[in-house]
């Protein structure tokens, strides 16, 4: 009798520390989707933050190139890109024998997705299918991120857009875009 006693006795402090060790385990399961959601918002305004840059710096050069008047050799000189791209710089409208080196490297390798996936036979991508072979987390900041800039190289006729909303490998040339484009 008395070892049925102590059985069911150190059964139920077994069972008392269970159920401690199964409070803890949901209180941080509700951390980390607390900071999970954190996480994704700071990563939003991240985004946002770089593409309010990118944008300035893009509208800052448009703005920059109408208030410099150029003679047509001058201009000429200028519509040559440098071919080492930088960080944060703007996406060029493509043109016949430009370089894919003079994007920024994030371009480049999206680029480098699409091209890979064309010259597999395989179809157009969506941003978070990109996203994934970029090896970026799929979190709605990053594919809005990637898409934004894929946006930018379809516009610039560096990509194709499809009706679908995917992207392909393709260059078409493109009129340069004015004051008030965005990307």
């Amino acid at each position: 009798m008395v070892e049925e006693c102590a059985v069911a006795s150190v059964l139920g402090m077994l069972e008392e520390r269970e159920a401690a060790a199964r409070l803890r385990v949901e209180g941080l399961r509700e951390e980390v989707a607390r900071l999970v959601e954190v996480l994704e918002t700071a990563e939003i305004e991240l985004d946002r933050r770089e593409i309010a840059r990118e944008e300035l710096l893009e509208a800052l050069a448009v703005a920059a190139a109408e208030s410099t008047a150029l003679t047509t050799t001058e201009a000429e000189e200028e519509a040559a890109p440098s071919l080492a791209p930088v960080p944060g710089s703007m996406v060029p409208p493509w043109r016949e024998g430009l370089p894919v080196t003079v994007l920024a490297p994030d371009y480049q390798r999206t680029l480098g997705v699409l091209e890979q996936q064309r010259s597999t036979g395989q179809g157009p991508l969506r941003a978070k299918e990109i996203a994934v072979k970029l090896g970026l987390d799929a979190t709605s900041a990053k594919v809005e991120g990637l898409r934004s800039k894929a946006r930018r190289l379809a516009e610039r006729g560096w990509l194709l857009l499809e009706a679908s909303g995917a992207f392909s490998a393709g260059r078409r040339p493109v009129a340069v875009p004015d004051a008030g484009s965005s990307a």
